[in-house]
């Protein structure tokens, strides 16, 4: 099947780079390279500048004949301020007669002045949200999604997002068990847990400003096995419990039970990866309990349970331990 991915002038390299080797490895493993056929669609005639220092020589462009499409997804860029009259124009004509349409990143600034959104769901990088929906106040923006289906139309969050939205239409092309393959190799989550405000336990930690804060999470990273309550934690930062969880949400955009809970999923999931010892020692270490709470744990995150996880994603050296 054929994906488009237009690109505009300055794209984000990694929302087109990410979903085709998503596409081309998809195609290798089914043993069918042609499986996906994704062309790079220029608004312009000639290269396209991409961020990196990039350059995109495109398969086709808006002027050239109208061929039929799949799969269309609008790559952003960083800046997402000029659009040519005659790009709103092309988007208009084809994207009716796609089977399913979207966007990556700012990209979906494009569909949206095309008129193509109106009262849909949508998603972009969290740091344009706000202007999206300032600007078209008819969309439904969720700003803390990695991507969102609605219907035919899909939308993923900030650059990484899209290599999260292409894994989800493999699924959806060629069933589960090929995207869980194709994430392996990737060395990716099939779904990644939570959403665009905490992308990892540990970088969550980095980027809190408020040293009381900050403490209380070090400890929670180096005391997983540990009973974490909030009050506990407060502890660690010289605050009451109230002052506490407002300001660990207002620093860190999640709660500290969230926070405690993702931090022991994500030693958990190193374990499983790095290690063979046993699901019961990996509970324990963390701080599950029991295996049977680590289980619904994973199940509700990742939607997988912790053996399959280790049959998955067991890193291909021989675990250490």
């Amino acid at each position: 099947m054929r994906i488009a991915l237009l690109a505009p002038p300055g794209v984000q390299s990694l929302d087109i780079v990410g979903p085709a080797e998503i596409f081309w490895e998809a195609g290798r493993r089914l043993g069918n390279p042609s499986a996906y056929e994704v062309q790079v669609i220029g608004t312009t005639i000639g290269p396209i500048a991409g961020t990196g220092n990039l350059r995109f020589m495109p398969d086709r462009t808006i002027y050239d004949p109208d061929e039929l499409v799949d799969t269309l997804l609008v790559a952003g860029d960083p800046s997402f301020e000029e659009v040519t009259a005659e790009t709103i124009v092309w988007l208009r004509r084809r994207v009716p007669k796609a089977r399913r349409y979207g966007s990556i990143c700012t990209g979906v600034f494009l569909l949206a002045k095309a008129g193509l959104l109106n009262g849909r769901k949508v998603t972009t990088h969290w740091e344009c949200a706000d202007k999206l929906q300032t600007e078209y106040p008819e969309l439904i923006v969720e700003a803390d999604k990695i991507f969102i289906q609605d219907g035919m139309l899909y939308t993923a969050a900030g650059v990484s997002a899209g290599i999260d939205l292409a894994l989800a239409l493999v699924e959806e092309d060629y069933g589960r068990d090929l995207a869980l393959i194709v994430a392996r190799y990737m060395v990716v989550f099939l779904k990644r847990p939570g959403g665009q405000s905490q992308f990892s336990t540990h970088l969550v930690a980095q980027m809190s400003k408020r040293t009381p804060i900050q403490r209380a999470q070090e400890y929670v990273l180096q005391n997983l096995s540990s009973h974490l309550s909030v009050k506990e934690m407060a502890k660690q930062a010289c605050m009451s419990t109230r002052n506490f969880s407002r300001l660990f949400r207002h620093e860190t955009g999640m709660t500290s039970t969230d926070f405690v809970e993702t931090a022991r999923l994500d030693a958990a999931r190193r374990l499983l990866e790095d290690t063979k010892i046993s699901l019961q020692l990996i509970a324990f270490r963390c701080g599950f309990g029991t295996t049977d709470r680590m289980r619904r744990t994973f199940l509700r995150n990742l939607e997988v349970n912790p053996l399959d996880y280790r049959k998955r994603f067991q890193s291909a050296r021989h675990p250490t331990l």
